[in-house]
Formats: structure tokens, C-alpha cells, sequence
């Protein structure tokens, strides 16, 4: 890594191992963007530069020179309104009504590390040599604005980070109405957008369309990053492959609205930009106040999608993750949820933890309806006191039973929601985001707690932690069932209304991070619905996620494979449900929905007690199996082989860092008659070293594996799958 500044040129370039990055100050302050790709020894700026007259169009903010326009320069951070008619990547207006600014270069420093960002999550580094930080100082001084550009580059990772922070230090009262997190012009416009998009149970498929002239964007409007998009999108040279071609990413570490978008002008140069959404915010900046903006990760692979899907899973498994936990092998859980709803007793839970452990099950889950009078979905959120009806000796018998057993204990909370019908609403009808004499829709039958109030986040606190404290809890499942409609606080004033959203999500982040750093030996995982929450911003306090509420195995092939395209398998919950399946009503083999379920956190969301003999034989034997190769898949490195978007096969394997031992699933969803011979060419391994396939005699070169590939069998009727362990001989 390094970053260097040339003052002959006026240059910064910043290098990971791989990749360079280089801005330029122009003219009288202008900070241009020049490339950003393959990392380059050094860089003739003249070269990478160029500029032309292009007519009274493109208008001209310095009268002697016809040939420089905004309308065309690369800017590394651009306004709307001083001859750049292209999305801006932000937009203040002034007391009087105009939103017109000039920022120019002030200063810079490089500084050793990475500075946290005040109140939101970020990536972050554990000792000061393992990154490098340059932050650009920015400043419009008619008005006294200070905009600090902050670029981190890493020692281990080939990514880059990008942020901005707001400082009003002048004398009037400001109003940001845009402040994306980042802005990259690009010189050329042969890209395809690769988004992850979906709906409640079909969450993250892999979409590519390609660009054209216009605006092409992907956002959330709905208070959360949302089952819909992913705060994530990728810009592919057309022929991109998952191991060949060039694909630049960004992430967004945000989990409310957000916007991301690529703009190709009339010049055929792509604008791409990403950050908190425009739409429906604002944010009053009084004198010496700042705001900061997210983070927004970059990476550059020359090697296709699946270098860059690394890159961001090694820097969010140990990076972004955190915790006891980031590190440590995930527990084997049984989940209650599908095989009991509300219609629970002490007794049953046993039972169910009871088979589980014979199992080899290590951690039993009581979802949601132990608490209040929580016999439906329509009552009681808010109310986190137990149950008696349902636990007539308390949460802390009940967990005890269960360690007794063997087993860990874990819990369900939805703590941001609140029921219309409960004690705390009774009590605080305010405490809901709501607009007054407006009808306050319900989703799920609930409301959501107004978080961008400090009594209520308190509150949260206090009811979860006194919870957490009564009972052995070893794991908490966070869920978030309702996205937000009537948006606004009872307790903002009218010209900060338009802020509610944004200080909800911050609410949140301060909520988690007291919940979880005052339990640290508790597993905390997120969920929203499943994967309506699943960003980066949730993982920097909750190390890992429910992927989907839909469970089926097939449509599980989709939603893994397209959340793997950013987030380390690690970071999945991944569980096998009953059959038929009760989002889909499809039948598939308990083999198939194991096989599938070894994608991530493994577990179980059934009722074990009903199974067969032979049934508790094969998930004993999944579990064992799981047990020796959970290290492998939730740290080794992930390939995806065939993708489920592509046909009626999928393939992904894991690989260990020393490439000594691979593990790699194949399935294949509908029978075909009389079908070719194929083979599953692998990645990943040692070419100079010979493998043992387990199970198979015989030794096999790893340029064998990967160049000729692995015979596939063949594999009778619909909904199969198949595994193969290899260990490499030295």
C-alpha cells in the first residue's frame, strides 16, 4: 500500500497491491479524477487527462478558456449548478434559497491507520501499519464550507474506502439536500451494471444489463436497504466472467435509504455514484456542526467477479466483523419457528432440544412468541416480559432445561417494532415514526419505534438487556419485520422532519452497538423479514445474517449464490426446513436440503420430534459432516462453479488459504433424459500438487481437477446434489 503526492504535478496516487488510484488538483482547485484500475508503477498525468472544447453547451466557468468545462471534467467530487449538468454527488442550499457552490482544494494530509467514523459502522484496521488514510480538504469560502474527502487504501486488501464529512464553518445556517459518499467518472461507457435485486423470499438475485445513455440507479425509499436492492452494484466490462475481465465494486457500510447510480453523458464517460438517498432527506447544518457521511467500499479485480467476491469477503469477515465471534466457528442450531409458529409450551421446546442434541445439535433457538401475551402476530411487540401462559416458570427455567440437555440457549427479539396493541403503546402512542392526523398504516400488524429519540432507544436497551440478563442466553436472532410509511418524530422540529429516516438508522447503530458490546459472549444474528436487512452496515455489529425466510432449496441455490457475490459465507444463516416447504409448498430431499444448507451457519428450523428413524440417521450424519467442514466453508475462499442464474446446474467449492483441502457442492434441479456426460472443472487449488478425492481411490493433480475437471455421475430424478472432500498430498 501507499499514497504519494507528487508536487510537480499536483498528483495523489494511491496504491493497493494490485490496484492505483489517482486524482489530480486543476486549474484554480478543481480536484480531477484521472484513473483508477490495474496498479501502475507511476502515472503521466498529462496522459491521463485529456480535455477539449466542446461549444457553448458546455459552458465555461473560466471565461479565457474555451476548452475547460465542468460539463466534461472528471471530478472527483461534483456539485450541480457551475457547468456540470451531470448527477452531482451533492447539493446545499443557502439561506437565500440557492444551492449553487464552488468547492476547491484547501489541503491534505496522509495519516497511518484508519480514523473510525463517528456514529456509523465502518471497516477498520487493528494496528496503525495496516492501512493508510489521505484526507482532501475541500472548501467553498463564500460560504465557509469545508467538505473532507477521506480515502482509505489497506495493506492486505485490495480495496479502497471512501467517505466525505460536511463542517459548516461559516456563520449562516446550511441545508444539505445531497450527500452521496462518493463520485468515479470513468472515460468510457462499455460497461454492464450488475445489481442484487428481489423481493421478500427471493432476495439478492444477480441481475446484468447494459449501459446506455441516461441514468441507470438502483435505491431504497423504505427506511431499511430493503429486500428489494442491495446497497451494492458493479460495473463490467462486457465480456466479464466470474474469472476473467474487469469489474469495479461498491458497497455501501448503510442500512437505510440509499441511492446508487451510473450516468453515462453525452461524451459516452460513465458517472458512478452511491450513498445516502436524496429522496424524501434533508439535514440542517448550523454553524460548526458536521455530518458524516457512510462508507462506501471499492474494489478493482482484473480477474473477474470472483477475485473481487473475495476481496470483499476477507475484508468483511476481518475487517468489518467483529467481536468473539468474527473468528470463532459458528454453533449448529435448531430453530423453532416453522416447526411450532406461536403454538408453544415449555415442554415442546424440550422435546425439540431433546432430539436435537441426540442429534449433535449445539444450540436451540425459541423464536418469536415467548413474550407478552404473544399468542399471533397482532399483539404485544414492545412488551418484552415472558409469557407466563406459555412458561409458567420463566425464561430462566426454560434455559436451563435446555443447557441441561447440552444444548446453548438462544432468543428472538423484534425490538425496533411495536404493536398497537400492547402495554407500551397504551403507554406511549407517540413512541411510533408517525405524521400527526395522518393514519398510521400497519405492516404485519405493527408499528416502528421512533429511534431517532433517545428515550426510546433507552428504553430499547434497557427492556433487551434486562431480558438478556435473566436468563443463560447465549444467541439473540434480531429481527425487522415493517419498513417505514408516515415517515416522522413527534418530538423534531418542522425544518428537521426530513431527517427522521437517517437519525433512525443511527439510532439503531447506537442501540446495537451498546446491546451487543454489553453481551459479548452472546451470538447476536440480524433479520429482517430474512434478508431484508442484509448490508454491511447490520454485519459491523452482528457478525452474520438470516439469508431469507424462503427455505426451499432450490430457490435457497439463487439466493446464496447472488448474496455471495459481496458477503462471506460466513455471515449466512442457512438452514433446512420441512417439506413441503412452506413458502413454496416444493418437495425436496433432506440430502438436497442439507447439501444446500452447508452454504453458510448451518441449522435446522423444523420439528425434529416427528422425524423417521432413517430421517434423525441422515441429519446426525449431516451434522457430523458439517461439524469437520465447518471451518473450511465459513472461512476458506469461496469459487462459484455454475451458476443457478445461468441453468439447471450450480457449483461452488471452498478452498482452504493453503490450498490443502477443498470442498465442493454440485446440484442439479430438473432430471433430463438421456443427458451428455459432464465434468465440473474446479478452481482454486494447487496445480503443482496431487489431491485425494475421499471416497475415491487413486490420486488426482490439482491442474487435473481444475484443467480437465471432476466427472459429475449420474443423478437420478429431480432435486439432486452431491459433495465431494479432497485433501491435497504433500
Amino acid at each position: 500500500m501507499n499514497i504519494n503526492f507528487d508536487g510537480a504535478t499536483k498528483s495523489f496516487h494511491l496504491q493497493t497491491e494490485n490496484t492505483s488510484y489517482i486524482m489530480q488538483i486543476h486549474k484554480d482547485g478543481y480536484l480531477a479524477h484521472l484513473y483508477w484500475g490495474k496498479r501502475l508503477r507511476k502515472a503521466v498525468s498529462s496522459e491521463l487527462l485529456s480535455l477539449k472544447a466542446r461549444g457553448s453547451f458546455s459552458p465555461n466557468p473560466d471565461n479565457e478558456d474555451d476548452v475547460f468545462t465542468l460539463d466534461t471534467f472528471p471530478q472527483e467530487y461534483p456539485a450541480y449548478g457551475n457547468t456540470d449538468y451531470r448527477m452531482p454527488a451533492y447539493e446545499v442550499q443557502l439561506e437565500n434559497g440557492t444551492t449553487v457552490t464552488d468547492l476547491r482544494f484547501d489541503s491534505y494530509k496522509i495519516l497511518k491507520g484508519k480514523p473510525v467514523l463517528k456514529g456509523l459502522p465502518s471497516t477498520y484496521v487493528e494496528n496503525e501499519a495496516e492501512a493508510l488514510t489521505l484526507e482532501i480538504l475541500m472548501l467553498d469560502a463564500l460560504i465557509g464550507l469545508k467538505v473532507l474527502l477521506s480515502y482509505t487504501v489497506f495493506d492486505k486488501h485490495d480495496a479502497i474506502t471512501r467517505s466525505v464529512r460536511f463542517i459548516n464553518d461559516g456563520t449562516t445556517n446550511l441545508k444539505l439536500l445531497r450527500t452521496l459518499s462518493m463520485s468515479v467518472d470513468f472515460n468510457v461507457d462499455k460497461y454492464e451494471f450488475m445489481q442484487l435485486s428481489g423481493a421478500w423470499g427471493r432476495e439478492r438475485h444477480i441481475e446484468r444489463i447494459a449501459l446506455n445513455t441516461g441514468n441507470k440507479s438502483i435505491e431504497s425509499r423504505r427506511g431499511a436497504s430493503g429486500h428489494q436492492q442491495n446497497p451494492f452494484i458493479a460495473l463490467l466490462r462486457r465480456d466479464t466472467t466470474e474469472e476473467h475481465g474487469e469489474v469495479y465494486g461498491f458497497s455501501l457500510v448503510y442500512s437505510g435509504n440509499f441511492l446508487a447510480q451510473a450516468e453515462i453523458d453525452q461524451y459516452s464517460t460513465t458517472r458512478v455514484s452511491m450513498g445516502i438517498n436524496p429522496f424524501g432527506f434533508s439535514w440542517l447544518l448550523e454553524p460548526l456542526e458536521t455530518f458524516q457521511t457512510p462508507e462506501v467500499v471499492m474494489v478493482y479485480s482484473s480477474e473477474g467477479i470472483g477475485k473481487m467476491s473475495r476481496t470483499y469477503h476477507k475484508l468483511y469477515r476481518t475487517r468489518l466483523c467483529r467481536g468473539k465471534f468474527r473468528d470463532a466457528t459458528r454453533p449448529v442450531v435448531i430453530n423453532n419457528w416453522e416447526a411450532t409458529y406461536f403454538d408453544f409450551n415449555a415442554k415442546k421446546v424440550e422435546d425439540i432440544a431433546k432430539v436435537g442434541k441426540e442429534l449433535g445439535i449445539e444450540l436451540f433457538v425459541l423464536d418469536d412468541g415467548w413474550f407478552g401475551k404473544r399468542d399471533n402476530d397482532k399483539t404485544s411487540l414492545g412488551d418484552w416480559v415472558v409469557n407466563k401462559n406459555k412458561l409458567p416458570k420463566g425464561l430462566d427455567n426454560l434455559a436451563n432445561r435446555v443447557n441441561n440437555l447440552g444444548l446453548q440457549f438462544g432468543l428472538w427479539f423484534e425490538p425496533e417494532m411495536i404493536s398497537p396493541d400492547s402495554d407500551l403503546y397504551r403507554l406511549h402512542p407517540d413512541w411510533c415514526i408517525h405524521v400527526p392526523n395522518r393514519t398510521r398504516s400497519l405492516g404485519r400488524t405493527q408499528l416502528i419505534l421512533d429511534l431517532s429519540r433517545s428515550d426510546v432507544c433507552d428504553y430499547i436497551i434497557d427492556a433487551v438487556s434486562s431480558v438478556l440478563r435473566s436468563a443463560k442466553v447465549s444467541y439473540v436472532k434480531w429481527d425487522m419485520n415493517r419498513n417505514m410509511t408516515e415517515i416522522g418524530s413527534a418530538l423534531l422540529p418542522p425544518e428537521r422532519q426530513r431527517e427522521t429516516a437517517h437519525r433512525y438508522i443511527l439510532g439503531l447503530y447506537s442501540v446495537m452497538e451498546t446491546i451487543t458490546t454489553s453481551f459479548p459472549n452472546i451470538l447476536f444474528e440480524s433479520c429482517s423479514g430474512g434478508g431484508g436487512r442484509f448490508d454491511p452496515g447490520i454485519l459491523f455489529y452482528m457478525p452474520q445474517t438470516w439469508t431469507s425466510d424462503d427455505t426451499d432449496a432450490v430457490e435457497r441455490l439463487k439466493i446464496q449464490y447472488g448474496t455471495s457475490v459481496v458477503y462471506p459465507v460466513c455471515t449466512m444463516g442457512c438452514h433446512v426446513s420441512d417439506v413441503p416447504n412452506h413458502q413454496v409448498a416444493r418437495n425436496t430431499s433432506l440430502k438436497m436440503r442439507g447439501d444446500v444448507a452447508m452454504f453458510g451457519n448451518f441449522g435446522y428450523e423444523l420439528d425434529l420430534t416427528n422425524f423417521s428413524d432413517s430421517e434423525k440417521e441422515q441429519v446426525k450424519h449431516q451434522i457430523s459432516k458439517y461439524k469437520q467442514l465447518r471451518e473450511l466453508i465459513q472461512h476458506g475462499d469461496l469459487y462459484r462453479l455454475l451458476s443457478p442464474f445461468a441453468g439447471n446446474e450450480t457449483a461452488w467449492m471452498f478452498v482452504s488459504e493453503d490450498k490443502s483441502e477443498a470442498f465442493i457442492s454440485y446440484f442439479k434441479v430438473l432430471a433430463m433424459a438421456n443427458e451428455p456426460t459432464q465434468k465440473l472443472a474446479l478452481r482454486g487449488l494447487n496445480p503443482d500438487i496431487d489431491y485425494n478425492i475421499i471416497g475415491k481411490e487413486g490420486f488426482y493433480g490439482g491442474d487435473e481437477l481444475m484443467y480437465s475437471g471432476l466427472n459429475i455421475p449420474d443423478l437420478n430424478g429431480d432435486y439432486c446434489s452431491i459433495t465431494w472432500s479432497i485433501v491435497g498430498i504433500r
